[in-house]
């Protein structure tokens, strides 16, 4: 994955952080500063414990989770982030499906200096959702300066191997796409390759201004076939980017990702 640039990063990254009031027996947040790489690049993990019955949220949290965002503003020789999300849960409360993490989940994040060679300090506030029977948002200030050393953090590199695999690496074709007009948006079918496995498929558009709605899922001769609408959330109308697009099929404790959808 890409390193995102720092001023346009809105994904989640977990914080050293003091918190304050009751949500101090809900969640814990602690740093794994994690090794430097050759290029410069650290490799650092985020790590959230939960009580028992809590949960938080993926990238994506689905039909009713509070999506999370980082501000890295008091960061420094920062020049962009990429996370590496280990493969989320399903959770079905109240008629909603959702997607997120219980108990406890380390969070990799590989961070890129702006200048190589130079101390790397990562600073600013983090806002997640943590939820029970009711939502709690949670904004957390952290700071953390990174080590130079390349000493390995075995939960570290746990969770970095907990993540998504490519169609490449599940040995599966690329995901197909088609799209038809409709009176409040575009029509999404997509088709998943036989082989897939999938209790769940979450879609990313890649474009926070457009809303997907549930994911209705079917199997077709062995694929699997989501179909979903995307809608704009000002009621403009519907452009995708099919490069954009990403297709996480969630099932059994795994997943893969399909980035871009190629023409149906």
């Amino acid at each position: 994955m890409p390193l995102a640039p720092l001023a346009i990063l809105l994904a989640l990254a977990t914080p050293v952080a003091a918190l304050a009031g009751p949500v101090d027996d809900i969640v814990r947040l602690d740093m794994l500063p994690g090794w430097r790489a050759e290029d410069g690049t650290q490799m650092a993990g985020f790590r959230i414990t939960l009580a028992p019955g809590w949960k938080t949220y993926w990238r994506a949290p689905g039909e009713a989770g509070i999506p999370p965002q980082i501000n890295w503003s008091g960061s420094e020789n920062v020049a962009g982030a990429a996370f590496h999300w280990p493969v989320p849960e399903i959770f079905h409360i109240g008629g909603y499906e959702t997607y997120g993490y219980s108990d406890q989940v380390v969070l990799p994040v590989a961070i890129a200096p702006a200048r190589t060679g130079a101390p790397m300090r990562i600073a600013g506030q983090l806002e997640i959702g943590v939820c029970q029977d009711v939502c709690v948002p949670v904004t957390l200030d952290f700071s953390a300066d990174l080590p130079t050393g390349a000493r390995r953090d075995p939960a570290l590199a746990l969770a970095l191997a907990d993540r998504a695999k490519t169609p490449a690496e599940a040995g599966l074709d690329p995901a197909r796409c088609a799209f038809a007009p409709g009176a409040d948006g575009l029509s999404l079918t997509a088709t998943l390759p036989a082989g897939a496995d999938a209790e769940a498929v979450v879609i990313e558009t890649g474009d926070p201004s457009l809303w997907a709605a549930p994911v209705q899922l079917r199997r077709e001769g062995g694929a699997i076939v989501a179909s979903t609408r995307i809608s704009h959330i000002a009621r403009a109308p519907v452009a995708i980017d099919r490069s954009a697009l990403v297709l996480t099929a969630i099932g059994g404790g795994k997943a893969v990702e399909f980035r871009g959808c190629a023409p149906a």
